[in-house]
Parts: structure tokens; sequence; C-alpha cells
């Protein structure tokens, strides 16, 4: 599985040799560049992406498995549509191997480059379905969270021993709410 897309195809032949690509989740339409059209040629990965996306993603490579309600899908991926940075906007709760809870948020929340948690809330945005997808998410227990908005220049966060991820949320969540 991949999470979000890369941006070139430098690591192609490390990612074959270790067993390819079957499936790429982006968690918005900004996700879809040119890369996602090259990984599905090349290792015939099936994409999964919101629904409110649709759209706008196939503009780069037409079909899929469009996205639109909470569930578990076959490959064990917590699916959780989080509207508001984009219609399509999907969050991804993946269970690790030992245990640990991944939380791929995408541009729905990540931490600016002082640290502090932010939403992505832009022009195009919808702010009320923003601040409701973060009150969904604040009430996940992840232990990592991944976001491919990185201004700060770190995307992942270890969570473990952090006993107020939902105070995380409620920081990224006050600019929506002034």
């Amino acid at each position: 599985m991949l999470f979000y897309s890369t941006v070139t195809d430098t690591d192609f032949d490390e990612i074959e040799r270790r067993g390819g690509i079957a499936h790429q989740y982006l968690s918005h339409h900004d996700e879809a560049g040119p890369m996602v059209r090259e990984i599905a040629d090349r290792f015939g990965a099936q994409l999964h992406a919101g629904r409110g996306d649709a759209k706008r993603i196939a503009k780069v490579l037409d079909g899929g498995i469009w996205l639109d309600h909470r569930q578990v899908d076959d490959n064990g991926v917590e699916v959780i549509p989080t509207p508001g940075h984009t219609p399509g906007s999907t969050c991804y709760l993946v269970n690790g191997v030992t245990g640990e809870r991944y939380l791929f948020t995408g541009d729905t929340i990540y931490t600016e480059r002082d640290g502090s948690w932010a939403a992505g809330n832009l022009s195009f945005s919808n702010r009320k379905a923003l601040a409701s997808s973060l009150e969904l998410i604040a009430s996940l227990r992840p232990d990592v969270v991944a976001s491919s908005a990185a201004p700060g220049g770190v995307g992942v966060h270890d969570l473990q021993g952090v006993d107020d991820w939902a105070g995380k949320v409620r920081e990224a969540l006050a600019p929506l709410s002034r």
C-alpha cells in the first residue's frame, strides 16, 4: 500500500524489488499528480480516493475506488471521509503489525513550521465541513500521525506517550471558529 503519492519515480526499482504497490490511497485531489498514472501503469496499483474529488482526480487517472463513507476496506484500512480541505478529503487509520495505529491525515491537519497544529483551511476549503471533520478525528487514538502537508519539514509525528491528541486537534480547530 502507498499512502499519498511520490514526486518522482526514483525509488520505483526498489519498490518493485520489495513487492510493488497494489493499492494507492490519496487523501485529496492535490496528490493526483503525474506519478499516480506512473504508479498505476508500472505496478497495476488500484487507486482509492474520496468520491468528492473524483472529477479532479480522473483528469490524471480515470477509474478507481471512490470512497464516500466510513468503513474498514478489504485491505484493513479504516476509511474516514473528512471533507473540508477539499470535498473528497479522506483520512486513513491503519493498524501496524505490532499494534500501533497510524493516522494518515493528508492536509486535513498538519504541523506548521513552529510545531503548532493547523487545519488545511485554504480559500477553496469549506470551513464548517473541515471543523466537523476535525472534531471527528479528535475522537481517534492514533500512535503516529502522517500528514502530506509538512511546512515545517516534518510530516510524521510519533504520538506514543502523548495523552492529548484531542488537544492538538483543538489547536488546529481554534482558528476556524474565529
